[in-house]
């Protein structure tokens, strides 16, 4: 699918009185692409082309925005890059060299305009682009922008433009192996195309995840990633309009309207900028100004009073303004711009208090906990992505009360229409430059090709107001200062050389990333590298700044482990499962349909494939032992979603010492076993679903440890409110054992300690293996907040062997409805719609004996068809049983 361009262009869009109409003309049809001719060593490079590379040397049709390997797979000359284990046949891709080229139509009264700029948002990655013959850019970042005026270069009639793409591995390696040392990266290939301990990853603009991660394939991509265009005007082009906010609160804001204005030619110009309130309130503001010839910067000052103020996701709506500039010469229109932003003030507080110094973001003068998960690229393939697969994902999130999300730093820069949908939804977005990890190099020409990148990127996301901050990297000083690798790196470089690495990373991450977002977006704060305390002390540590905890499950330890640390801000910390077996159906056979099977184990990047072992060893701390294959999967997307759950409601519970949890990972970039709580397909895992319940607005959080449970009343509200704390206390079979009430004060933007209790309060004598603790937290009558408690893991309970689940289906007013219920209780049960493309409203819960609930169905399907898809399993169908 060819997508057109997602960028909000601020340049010249109409013209009057005599000034010529700017003119885009899209260069994304009618491109072809082929193997380069004239490589030295072609076939050396591509040994998996066994020995039939000329085949590959045809022009083909290509699609633009695209990827080598997308277009090849178009054409049919390549299998399924996510199908089975044909990722291992397919590497050679990226080990060679490849070709675009376009012939397009130009008139003459093109032209004749002032100015024809060729425009690519994307080049991946190093790139020699050519106009009729003349080479006009050597490429070397995917991140960035490229403008060139071709005027000189074009003709009427058919023009010629050419790119060649050479392979990021091919051209650095040779450079690399003749080095005295490689620094240290990522994830070192598992394909023999690059030694253990040569990443050439490093040291390219390009998005780490394509080599090769923990939770996705290895495919590195060449092509012209992102909309190609030219852009005709005369005279004058707004090149960059930004609403600037110097200070917004409830009263007013005070802003400034920034206009970028190239002119040819000097003189007198009036700029009036007009803006539109969500309620339709209108105003304007007109400046004369002087433009030079060349580039101008002006400046607008714009003052509203009582702004409609955009809110993140339950705290209000997500306001947005529209703006538009105008510049007006001899009374004429020359050019115009137009912005859509949010006006908001952001802080990063970090005050010392008696647990260190917090982390907390603030929004509006409001403190939020933030309540999210990372979010890694939606694809392999970036050019794959379209605006409602995005918009899918980010409603997931929505949809599941979060409130954040952090664009993880070793991916890509999202489209705009990314972020303008994030401003939509309230959600707040947590933006890393893109290093996901790897040592940098500490060479003028890397960090000046990466302070360009920063330049732009800021610049065309800075007015975004889901943006709340911009981060310098991933993992870079903590794994610097921490990592094995590392710590065996800097014993064998000498310490000059260990001192220049470590100052450079300092200078980038620290100096000149820090100075393009304070220059650029003033208003946003900056973060040097997460984990980090701002390079004001050590990395990832509990009493300061943000923490990746990763002790449990990286480290083995036990899931109870989650209690253990409270930090100021926990932004990674996460758990595997495997998607449902309708998504691993669309990758694997039958035969393939075992934890370590050839096909399992390429679809599970942990350890080589060696994560499912890490698998079954929580699922049978926490369970017992799988019955079968779909067994396992069901128990790794059970076993994930109670974790997570302990660990965020912990969290929570913990406010304001913690202010934040963002769980790894929302989303995939293929179908496979991973971190995430939504599948490649969109499919939502157990995990989502419980988030949806642990990140709701109001939460009640029983934390059992040691014997003793201590019960929270959790508020994201901005009010206080009166609520009842009800406990009722079940034998699994049925019996309710007790009941208490006891009235609660749940205080605004708090967790509310509302009791403490030793087993044997709560049991009076009752067998533990054979109970269940029911917590709810009532307003006026209704259940503002449910959650049950066992005492231990579920392995060690006498769950009830037949609970009695029933499950009916019937037609209601918005679609089907489906009715659950059981008899005794129910642990993790889990509703099963096959290939069924809905969603359903409710899953993966507990049910009390005697309990029924309704859930709702979200999609078209007919009540027979989902009647005959439907399936329901609880946790004991799922192990295998034990003799005693």
């Amino acid at each position: 699918m060819r997508r057109a361009s997602l960028a909000l262009a601020a340049w010249l869009i109409a013209g009057t009185a005599g000034a010529a109409t700017p003119v885009e003309k899209d260069l994304s049809a009618g491109w072809r692409f082929r193997l380069a001719s004239g490589a030295e060593d072609q076939h050396a490079r591509t040994p998996s082309c066994n020995g039939t590379c000329e085949r590959f040397r045809d022009w083909q049709p290509a699609v633009v925005p695209g990827a080598v390997q997308t277009d090849l797979l178009a054409q049919g000359r390549i299998g399924d890059p996510f199908w089975r284990d044909n990722e291992a046949g397919l590497q050679w891709i990226g080990l060679a060299d490849w070709e675009y080229q376009l012939a397009f139509q130009l008139d003459a009264a093109a032209l004749k305009r002032d100015h024809v700029d060729l425009v690519f948002d994307g080049l991946d990655t190093f790139a020699e682009v050519s106009l009729n013959g003349k080479k006009l850019l050597a490429a070397d970042n995917m991140f960035r922008t490229w403008r060139l005026p071709v005027k000189g270069s074009l003709h009427a009639g058919t023009n010629t433009l050419q790119v060649r793409f050479q392979s990021p591995i091919a051209r650095l390696q040779p450079w690399l192996m003749k080095q005295p040392y490689s620094l240290p990266g990522e994830f070192d290939s598992a394909f023999g195309d690059e030694p253990k301990g040569k990443q050439t990853s490093n040291y390219v603009r390009k998005a780490n995840y394509q080599y090769g991660w923990d939770w996705g394939p290895r495919y590195v991509t060449m092509g012209i990633w992102r909309p190609v265009r030219l852009e005709s005007w005369d005279g004058w082009r707004v090149a960059d309009l930004h609403i600037a906010q110097a200070k917004v609160d409830e009263a007013a804001a005070d802003l400034q309207a920034q206009l970028d204005v190239r002119a040819d030619k000097a003189g007198r110009a009036t700029v009036k900028v007009e803006w539109t309130a969500p309620d339709g309130r209108h105003g304007e503001q007109t400046q004369d100004v002087a433009l030079k010839a060349g580039e101008n910067h002006v400046a607008v000052p714009v003052a509203i009073d009582h702004p409609q103020r955009w809110w993140p996701v339950g705290y209000g709506e997500p306001n947005l303004y529209r703006f538009h500039a105008a510049v007006a010469v001899d009374g004429a229109t020359v050019a115009e711009a137009e912005r859509e932003t949010g006006l908001r003030s952001v802080e990063l507080r970090r005050e010392k208090d008696q647990w260190g110094r917090g982390f907390a973001f603030v929004v509006n003068g409001v403190p939020i906990f933030a309540k999210g998960a990372n979010l890694i690229p939606f694809d392999s393939f970036p050019s794959r992505v379209t605006p409602e697969r995005m918009q899918a994902i980010l409603q997931s999130a929505h949809d599941a009360n979060m409130n954040m999300l952090r664009m993880w730093g070793g991916g890509t820069y999202q489209d705009d229409a990314f972020y303008a949908m994030a401003d939509r939804l309230g959600l707040m977005i947590w933006q890393d430059f893109m290093f996901g990890g790897a040592i940098t190099p500490y060479d003028e020409a890397f960090r000046e090709s990466t302070r360009i990148e920063a330049v732009e990127q800021v610049t065309r996301l800075r007015d975004h107001p889901s943006i709340v901050l911009w981060a310098g990297n991933n993992e870079v000083q903590t794994g610097w200062d921490d990592w094995p690798d590392r710590q065996d790196f800097r014993k064998f470089v000498n310490a000059d050389e260990v001192k220049r690495i470590d100052d450079g990373m300092r200078v980038l991450f620290g100096g000149t990333l820090r100075k393009v977002v304070n220059e650029l977006s003033p208003g946003t704060p900056y973060w040097a590298s997460s984990p980090s305390t701002d390079f004001e002390g050590p990395a990832n540590v509990e009493n300061d700044g943000d923490v990746h905890y990763w002790k449990v499950w990286s480290g083995s330890e036990p899931i109870s482990h989650y209690l253990d640390i409270t930090p100021r801000f926990q932004s990674e910390y996460g758990l595997q499962s495997f998607p449902v077996m309708a998504t691993i159906k669309a990758f694997a056979q039958p035969d393939d349909m075992q934890p370590e099977s050839k096909v399992m184990r390429a679809h599970q990047k942990f350890a080589n494939g060696d994560g499912n072992q890490r698998l079954l060893l929580y699922i049978r701390q926490e369970y017992g032992e799988p019955k079968d294959f779909p067994s396992f999967v069901y128990l790794s997307q059970v076993m994930q979603a109670e974790g997570i759950e302990l660990a965020a409601e912990h969290l929570r519970s913990a406010r304001p010492r913690n202010m934040g949890t963002l769980y790894w990972q929302l989303n995939d970039v293929w179908p496979g076993a991973s971190w995430a709580s939504v599948d490649y397909f969109n499919r939502w895992k157990a995990l989502q679903f419980h988030a949806k319940r642990f990140y709701a607005p109001v939460d009640v959080v029983p934390l059992r440890r040691d014997g003793k449970t201590d019960v929270f009343a959790v508020s994201d509200r901005t009010e206080a409110f009166d609520a009842m704390l009800r406990t009722r206390v079940y034998d699994m079979a049925g019996k309710l054992l007790r009941e208490e009430n006891k009235p609660v004060k749940a205080a605004a933007l708090s967790s509310t300690p509302v009791a403490s209790l030793d087993d044997a309060a709560l049991l009076k004598g009752a067998d533990p293996r054979h109970t269940v603790v029911s917590f709810d937290l009532l307003e006026q009558g209704k259940v503002a907040a449910h959650h049950l408690l066992y005492f231990g893991a579920a392995r060690t309970l006498a769950l009830p062997a037949q609970p009695g689940l029933e499950i009916a289906v019937r037609a209601g007013d918005r679609g089907a409805v489906l009715s659950v219920s059981a008899k005794r209780l129910a642990r993790a049960v889990w509703i099963d719609t096959g290939d069924l493309d809905v969603r359903l409203s409710n899953n993966a819960f507990d049910l009390l004996p005697g309990e029924s609930i309704e859930i709702a169905v979200d999609g078209k399907v007919d009540v027979d068809t989902l009647r005959r898809a439907v399936t329901i399993r609880s946790l004991v169908d799922a192990l295998k049983e034990t003799k005693p």
